[in-house]
C-alpha cells in the first residue's frame, strides 16, 4: 500500500518514512502535526486532498499516556489526552468514512485498550477515552458494515512500546512471560482481524485473565492499592 502517515514527532516521523520507502519500495507521504489540537482531522484531511491521495484504509493509533490521581494539575494533559483519543479520532472516522462508504469499500481500524473495560485509579481518563473509542468504534461499524466498509476496535493489552515508563529488566521479564507483547505481534493480529471483518479484537491470554482477575477484587482492596501505587 500507499501510505499516509502522521505524528507529532518530526525527526522519528522522517525517519520511519524513509525506512518504509527504502525497504518495501512504496510511495509514503508524512505529515508532521500535534493531532491533539483542535482542527486537526480537517487540517489531515486538507494534506490528503492536496496531495490526492485518498485513504483506502484509515488506521487511528496517536495515543498517549499517564497514571496521575486527577487534579488541577493534571487538566492539560487530560485535555490533550481527550483531543487525541476521542475527537480528531472520531471526526477522521465521520469525514474518511463517509467518502469510503461513497466508493462501497474501506477499512478502519480504531486502537482502543484493554483498559476500556477496567476502569481503575490513576488512569480514569485514559481507560474512559479507551471505552469511548470502543463503544464508538462499534456503533459505527453497525452503520457502515451494510455499505461495505470494515470497521474494527482493537484492544490491546500491553504492547511493548515507550508508551509505558518501565524499566529494562521488567520489561524483558514481562514480555518473556508474554505480559507484554511486541508491536509486531500486535500488528499482524490487528491487520488480520480489520481484513476479516471483525468488529473487536481483543488478542492475548491477558485479555481474557486481566479483567476477570480484578473484577473479583473487592473495590477497597482497589483503593488501597491504587494508592501505594501511585505513590510509588
Amino acid at each position: 500500500c500507499s501510505l499516509a502517515i502522521v505524528s507529532n514527532r518530526e525527526e522519528e516521523l522522517s525517519e520511519a518514512a524513509k525506512g518504509l520507502r527504502e525497504e518495501f519500495n512504496v510511495s509514503v507521504l508524512a505529515l508532521c502535526i500535534d493531532l491533539s489540537e483542535a482542527g486537526a482531522a480537517e487540517k489531515v484531511v486538507k494534506w490528503c486532498d492536496e496531495n490526492a491521495f485518498e485513504p483506502d484504509i484509515l488506521i487511528n493509533n496517536a495515543g498517549m499516556f499517564f497514571m496521575h490521581y486527577l487534579d488541577e494539575e493534571q487538566l492539560p494533559k487530560v485535555r490533550t489526552m481527550l483531543g487525541l483519543h476521542i475527537q480528531v479520532v472520531t471526526e477522521l472516522c465521520i469525514i474518511f468514512g463517509s467518502r469510503m462508504r461513497s466508493r462501497g469499500k474501506g477499512y478502519i481500524l480504531n486502537v482502543s485498550s484493554m483498559t476500556a473495560r477496567l476502569p481503575a485509579p490513576g488512569i480514569a481518563t485514559y481507560s474512559a477515552s479507551k471505552a469511548y473509542l470502543k463503544s464508538f468504534g462499534k456503533g459505527l461499524s453497525y452503520e457502515l458494515r451494510p455499505f461495505g466498509v470494515k470497521v474494527c476496535t482493537l484492544c490491546p493489552a500491553a504492547v511493548d512500546t515507550g508508551l509505558y515508563p518501565l524499566g529494562d529488566k521488567l520489561r524483558k521479564f514481562l514480555r518473556s512471560i508474554g505480559v507484554i507483547k511486541t508491536p509486531s505481534w500486535m500488528v499482524r493480529r490487528a491487520l488480520k482481524a480489520m481484513f476479516r471483518g471483525r468488529r473487536v479484537c481483543s488478542p492475548g491470554i491477558t485479555n481474557f485473565l486481566t479483567p476477570v482477575i480484578i473484577g473479583i477484587l473487592p473495590s477497597r482492596l482497589i483503593d488501597t492499592l491504587g494508592m501505594k501505587w501511585i505513590k510509588r
